[in-house]
């Protein structure tokens, strides 16, 4: 049965779906135009024109599409027009090194990467995705210092993830990924001999995105959302847009309360701001209900997907405490903390080197101490900023709009040290 699983992990499936697709609005069409390569096999070298490998699992044949004609406007706004594609514009030659035509999560996953990465312009920035989320954000001084912080922040869950840079890849930085494991690696170029250092990892697809140089323009751009439902309906949106831009597009927490007005007394630093303004760049790419910590421009928690604030909050904070402890141990020792623990419980290693990690984590708070708090909505009750706040964060981010506001800018008042807070007024839904 494994040995049939994996023949499916290596199939390209034959798609049935037309060449051509139109959509009307209306009297307004767009056309999109099915995406296929001519790919080398991998064993006869035969070139195979084919589209998506298979969808989100084997078995399930998908297929991309680029808008390539037609204009839409609906009241006042103006969707994204045709000769703006970045993924489904992608040719042969984009594909500099494509090991096997690519799955649908592949591309989905360089997608949602952009999609954060669109609002990340202020230096060298890597994020690194995996099953559609982040589990690895980070600026850094250099390309190379970014990755190596965005890897950090989450080695587990970067195995086999897709890594976006927004510069072009150099050597140190093809370097450092050529040692890790990645299914794709996208960037705006590569200098001379990256990709050589790239091809050690047999399968690794590497990925130039063309228009990268214009990922800023699709910040303030809507798209037609498209949902399915299981009965073949549709349910169809625009796409969101992020009035954060800047740190001056936050606004200072303060809640009105039977008559008293509430307000919070720490001012954010410059520094907190940074954060702020990373963190919810980084919220806009995470699947609700989220809460992430973030910590001198890098990732150090992500909570996704739950059902109640205050449980995704405690998440992130185990993430930051399991994350924290495995990079401590992969520096300290070379290898991961379960590998650690293993070794520990054959008798292998002294249980002293696991106590001595759980202690500096514990001591670190998980690297949470000064962190910012990102929720994608209003904190119903306060008992979610209290899990931040016995975590030692500094500042919060919060879209706001809770009967309970007042509540939670007297959590950040009465915590100490003190903590800062700004709405965004307006929530990151993202499902």
């Amino acid at each position: 049965m494994s040995q049939d699983l994996k023949k499916m992990y290596r199939t390209v499936m034959d798609d049935h779906f037309p060449p051509e697709i139109k959509i009307s609005f209306g009297d307004q069409t767009l056309v999109y135009r099915k995406r296929t390569w001519k790919i080398p096999d991998a064993k006869s070298g035969e070139l195979i024109e084919k589209g998506l490998r298979y969808g989100e699992n084997p078995g399930q044949e998908a297929a991309l599409y680029e808008l390539v004609n037609g204009n839409l406007t609906l009241a006042d706004c103006r969707f994204i027009e045709p000769g703006m594609g970045l993924v489904s514009a992608m040719t042969e030659d984009d594909m500099i090194r494509s090991g096997k035509h690519p799955g649908k999560t592949n591309l989905t996953d360089v997608d949602n990467a952009l999609n954060i990465m669109k609002y990340l312009p202020a230096g060298p920035a890597v994020v690194i995705v995996k099953h559609n989320n982040p589990c690895g954000v980070a600026y850094g001084a250099s390309l190379s210092e970014a990755y190596g912080k965005a890897n950090m922040a989450d080695r587990i869950a970067a195995f086999g993830g897709c890594a976006l840079f927004n510069r072009p890849l150099d050597k140190a930085t093809a370097e450092m990924v050529s040692k890790n494991y990645l299914e794709v690696v996208a960037a705006p170029d590569y200098e001379e001999g990256t990709v050589d250092m790239l091809a050690q990892r047999a399968n690794l697809r590497v990925i130039r995105i063309s228009r990268m140089d214009r990922l800023s323009d699709f910040a303030a751009t809507r798209f037609v959302d498209f949902k399915c439902l299981m009965d073949g309906g549709l349910i169809v949106q625009q796409s969101p847009v992020n009035r954060i831009r800047s740190a001056d597009d936050f606004v200072q927490a303060t809640a009105e309360y039977q008559g008293n007005t509430y307000a919070i007394q720490r001012k954010p630093t410059p520094e907190d701001y940074a954060d702020m303004l990373f963190g919810w760049q980084v919220e806009q790419g995470i699947t609700s209900n989220s809460v992430i910590y973030v910590k001198d421009g890098v990732t150090a928690g992500i909570g996704t997907g739950e059902q109640d604030r205050v449980g995704v909050a405690e998440i992130a904070v185990f993430k930051a405490y399991t994350k924290y402890a495995d990079g401590l141990c992969f520096q300290k020792h070379g290898i991961p903390y379960k590998d650690l623990e293993l070794a520990v419980e054959k008798g292998e290693k002294d249980k002293g080197l696991v106590e001595e990690i759980d202690r500096e984590t514990k001591a670190a708070k998980g690297g949470l101490i000064g962190a910012t708090m990102v929720s994608d909505a209003f904190f119903p009750f306060r008992d979610g900023v209290d899990v931040g706040i016995r975590q030692g964060i500094r500042s919060i981010v919060q879209p706001g709009g809770s009967m309970r506001d007042f509540e939670i800018i007297e959590a950040c008042n009465e915590a100490d040290p003190q903590v800062s807070m700004v709405f965004t007024q307006q929530r990151a839904f993202k499902h």
